[in-house]
């Protein structure tokens, strides 16, 4: 089955926007949401102390960039995203917070920044989005080398598995959580455009990738059926 088009995603993010709004569950078709928002502002905390400038990839609603502005005292964030509603409600709510913020609306594999412009980067249920290889790599290399000496990259994300019959295992796991939250007819739903949307590798393709991009640590913050928090500086 094809999959979903750069423009086809952006209309049903579009759409969207309120159910990427809330800080305290995070997206709520996701496991552990609201945990890993937790670990991953954390652990960007921890390894970059005095960050001053962050960028949110993926950002929409700004729930990443908010829970960080809990642990991290920066001051700018670049706000990321395709859907420019997303984007709006976003900058609102960094503003709010005491932020200064600066959005630009595009597909992160098309997205230019100088080198070592920010100090954080956080990713958040975005990544799954790119196809080929050659689209990851080039994607982590341009994460690489977007930070500043010290900087540190933090994602959250759906992946995949390497063996079949483990994919096949937590794909069920997520699936009860997803029938269990909102039943049958919301499960089938978001798994009907996950299916059509997403892309999503193995974290161990991903942690291999970091390094291979230039990252000399990397360290998973928490892993629960297809879904894991992870990071690299």
């Amino acid at each position: 089955m094809p999959k979903s088009t750069v423009d086809e995603i952006r209309a049903r993010f579009d759409a969207d926007v309120e159910r990427f709004s809330n800080l305290e569950t995070g997206q709520t078709a996701t496991i552990d949401a609201a945990l890993c928002l937790e670990l991953v502002a954390k652990a960007a905390a921890a390894v970059t102390p005095h960050a001053q400038h962050v960028l949110d990839i993926g950002c929409g609603a700004g729930n990443f960039t908010l829970r960080l502005r809990q642990e991290l005292a920066f001051s700018q964030v670049t706000l990321l995203d395709l859907s420019q509603p997303m984007l709006t409600r976003a900058a609102a709510r960094a503003t709010a917070a005491g932020l200064t913020p600066t959005t630009l609306q595009a597909d992160i594999r098309e997205a230019v920044f100088k080198p070592h412009s920010f100090d954080v980067i956080v990713a958040g249920a975005v990544l799954h989005h790119l196809r080929t290889d050659a689209e990851w790599e080039q994607t982590f290399a341009k994460l690489h080398s977007w930070l500043r000496p010290g900087g540190s990259l933090w994602i959250f994300d759906m992946v995949a598995h390497e063996h079949p019959s483990i994919e096949a295992l937590q794909q069920r796991r997520w699936t009860e959580y997803l029938t269990n939250h909102g039943g049958a007819e919301y499960a089938a739903k978001v798994t009907a455009y996950v299916e059509k949307e997403d892309t999503p590798r193995p974290l161990t393709y991903q942690l291999e990738l970091l390094r291979r991009t230039g990252f000399a640590t990397v360290d998973v913050l928490h892993k629960n059926a297809a879904f894991a928090a992870f990071g690299a500086s």
